[in-house]
């Protein structure tokens, strides 16, 4: 088996071809774009709109990729014109503010270019031909449940990040109801942007390899479609090929908690194909071993007044934080072993549970027997946080008054969060480090000469479970998509002989 045949299997490095092997009728593009997701779609149109000849190859028989599978949030803010409809305070150093604190390892020239491009942004993705509703959901819930346009998706109001900068909502769903499938209308309408700026796309054609010259840019691609194979060079190349957690292997290596239980959530081409193809001309990877993993428990929102804890019967996180938080810190725990526990008179039922229920316990004392944790391990944390919640106080892990409330009235339910017991589902995060302006570096920080990567197989704002807020996937990979696409484009006039 060739390089070329195992590219989109396993962790195998796709060769790179020679572009002095090719011959001197090769097709040519300005930009060629891989992959046609939210990324790869936005990094198209705008190269196209900047006068580039844009080809996109996209290995599925149909556009949207992972993105068309999502509900359709957009992380965005700093002043929208859904904030000021509904409200909703927020500005450019507020929202830079709180990215800087929840990110892992913050790139601040990105992130501030987020913050101060996301108005614009905003209104060019209403420019695609829809609008979002000019409305606010309140309740905490993992999406809005109809056409609501703003809710919180993060961890805005959760301690310290609520002390670091003043919570806004920025989760900003388009007018689909449901929790998937509501980016599919924002990939109709993008292909119908493209259409209309003269893009050519190629369906069930996947990118194999790179070509480079003799100096070591990129200056095309190798591709298949079905039995068919050929090249095409281009100025610039754009990869968007989404992330890998259908790749076992990779995931194996990787992220190996993604490899125990969850579901995972993506497409069949999520196989880390792009990111492999950016590693054989030398680029960076960052974050690989960060997964997005999450078992929601809560709507109903009630719940998180109830506290979460481990094998030991302790507490470990602030119960009201975002779902991938208290997740990850879950799936950190001793077996990966976390309960929720509430009493009668705040427990509700999810209509869809993620986190079974184990039972209903008469006593506390019952409730560890059942579930083999140290004998008042259990009353002992419910005493503490119950004295403190009645005076709206929560000294160990700061939960928002909004969520405090004593926990005394038995039967006790307790929700299983374990790994393996939830219903956990995650995707990955890390891919190839990139500058502002998606251009592939290397680990010295110099860049890959004609080759830029957005979405899922790059490296941007997305760093962690813990950091994470919905709508960051879809607002980091179109935005950065936009200004890979635009970089790319220039990567074109600088190029163009002269005359």
């Amino acid at each position: 088996m060739t390089a070329s045949d195992a590219a989109g299997k396993g962790t195998e490095i796709p060769a790179t071809v020679p572009a002095s092997t090719l011959p001197a009728d090769t097709p040519a593009y300005d930009v060629v774009v891989v992959g046609f997701g939210i990324a790869g779609g936005c990094a198209a149109l705008e190269a196209a709109r900047a006068g580039a000849r844009v080809l996109v190859l996209e290995r599925a028989a149909v556009h949207g990729g992972t993105s068309a599978m999502s509900g359709g949030h957009f992380y965005l803010g700093a002043g929208t014109a859904v904030q000021r409809a509904t409200g909703q305070e927020d500005s450019v150093e507020e929202m830079y503010k709180y990215l800087v604190a929840t990110s892992k390892e913050p790139e601040h020239d990105k992130i501030r270019a987020y913050c101060e491009g996301s108005v614009e942004h905003f209104d060019w993705l209403e420019g695609l031909g829809f609008e979002f509703e000019r409305s606010f959901y309140p309740e905490k819930a993992v999406i809005q449940p109809g056409t609501q346009g703003l809710m919180y998706t993060g961890n805005e109001k959760v301690w310290p990040y609520r002390e670091q900068a003043k919570p806004a909502p920025r989760g900003h769903k388009v007018p689909v109801p449901g929790d998937t499938e509501g980016t599919k209308m924002v990939m109709d309408r993008l292909q119908d942007r493209l259409d209309e700026a003269g893009v050519q796309v190629r369906y069930e054609t996947g990118v194999t390899n790179l070509v480079v010259d003799d100096a070591g840019a990129v200056v095309g691609v190798a591709w298949r479609s079905f039995e068919e194979t050929g090249h095409v060079l281009a100025d610039g190349v754009v990869v968007a090929a989404g992330g890998f957690v259908m790749n076992p292997a990779m995931v194996a290596e990787h992220t190996p908690k993604l490899a125990e239980k969850p579901f995972v959530l993506g497409s069949t081409y999520d196989d880390g194909l792009g990111i492999r193809l950016g590693v054989s001309v030398g680029a960076e990877l960052k974050h690989m071993d960060e997964p997005f993993i999450t078992a929601p428990f809560y709507p109903p929102s009630t719940l998180l007044t109830g506290i979460v804890v481990n094998r030991e019967g302790r507490r470990f996180v602030a119960e009201d934080s975002y779902h991938s938080r208290t997740s990850q810190f879950a799936t950190e725990q001793p077996g990966s072993a976390a309960y929720l526990v509430v009493d009668s008179e705040h427990v509700e039922y999810a209509k869809y549970p993620l986190v079974p229920l184990v039972d209903g316990y008469e006593t506390v004392a019952e409730l560890e027997e059942a579930l083999e944790l140290p004998a008042g391990s259990v009353q002992a944390t419910l005493d503490r946080y119950n004295d403190h919640a009645d005076r709206g106080e929560d000294p160990d892990f700061h939960k928002h008054p909004d969520w405090l409330a004593s926990q005394r009235v038995g039967p006790w339910a307790v929700f299983d969060l374990t790994l393996g017991k939830a219903m956990y589902a995650g995707f990955t995060l890390g891919g190839m480090r990139t500058s502002v302006d998606g251009e592939v570096q290397r680990p010295d920080g110099s860049v890959v000469p004609g080759l830029y990567a957005a979405g899922a197989c790059a490296s941007n704002i997305a760093q962690d479970g813990k950091g994470y807020c919905s709508g960051t996937q879809l607002g980091e990979g179109s935005f950065f998509g936009r200004r890979a696409g635009l970089a790319a484009a220039r990567t074109r006039v600088t190029t163009a002989p002269a005359g």
